[in-house]
């Protein structure tokens, strides 16, 4: 199944960004630390232009810290600006951000900083915001999309930060980026068939990550050796069956996703800089 999802509002606010960034000091790029390259959209290199760029790998928590290591590694050296990993529900991290997203421009005195915070839904922009004022001004939550009007708010130091609806690209030409996104909560669940995702997924997660699966769902040596077989076999550790004993793919499938969403799994990076480096266009 192909996945695309790209609603009404998303246009409306491509064209804001495409109004709004050149007149702001730095843009905050958020990107999921889980998959740097799958959530950063291009169209930000087509606009950005002369603003300044700071990339933010947020949900580091959830993230393999190794991979993320070698995403710092790799965006710090590749990248024209500045790459952090931070966790956006820490204020001391998310603060230490801003103030290095600052010390990026040439600060007019006069005024406030404006730093606008762009990236695809369910990224954690609006958990960033709220950490940064103190206060619940931005809606929050594992739904993508949940933001859907720009918001503004007033930060100490004489900065700005404005807060825009999360933004994918109309064609998701990149099906493997796809069904990361949609693995990681990016993408809305009526876009997408959790059984296609999950054998994604399992296959993924079976190929680099068996120890947190084996510890997981308790499984036994060895472990399953197809995308199918896990999916099988978690269903049969947690109970889904049907009358007669048949599988309920459906309910495995979803149990997977949501538990690897937040973290239960474990740890788990969806990509490293090495499968970027040798990736063929598709």
């Amino acid at each position: 199944m192909a996945i695309q999802w790209f609603p009404g509002h998303m246009l409306e606010t491509r064209e804001f960004l495409r109004q709004t960034i050149p007149s702001v000091d730095v843009v905050m790029e958020i990107l999921d630390a889980r998959l740097p390259i799958s959530s950063a959209n291009p169209l930000l290199d087509k606009i950005c232009n002369t603003t300044p760029r700071v990339k933010v790998l947020n949900k580091k928590d959830l993230a393999d810290p190794e991979a993320t290591r070698q995403w710092l590694a790799y965006f710090n050296e590749q990248f024209d600006g500045k790459c952090v990993a931070i966790n956006g529900t820490d204020k001391t991290q998310t603060w230490k951000t801003v103030d290095d997203a600052v010390k990026t421009i040439t600060r007019n005195k006069a005024r406030k900083a404006r730093i606008m915070v762009v990236g695809i839904p369910n990224t954690g922009k609006s958990t960033i915001i709220n950490s940064l004022a103190g206060k619940k001004i931005a809606k929050t939550g594992n739904t993508p999309a949940i933001t859907r009007q720009k918001q503004r708010a007033g930060l100490k130091n004489k900065i700005d930060i404005y807060d825009t609806p999360g933004i994918l690209w109309p064609i998701l030409e990149n099906q493997a980026g796809a069904y990361r996104l949609a693995a990681s909560g990016a993408i809305s669940d009526t876009a997408m068939d959790y059984a296609d995702v999950a054998h994604f997924t399992a296959a993924y997660l079976l190929e680099r990550y068996g120890a947190q699966l084996q510890e997981r769902y308790q499984l036994e040596d060895p472990l399953p050796s197809t995308a199918n077989d896990l999916i099988e076999a978690i269903g049969t550790r947690r109970g889904f069956l049907k009358k007669g004993g048949i599988l309920n793919w459906q309910k495995a499938s979803e149990v997977l996703i949501r538990e690897l969403r937040i973290g239960k799994v474990g740890r788990i990076s969806l990509e490293f800089p090495r499968d970027h480096l040798s990736q063929t266009p598709e």
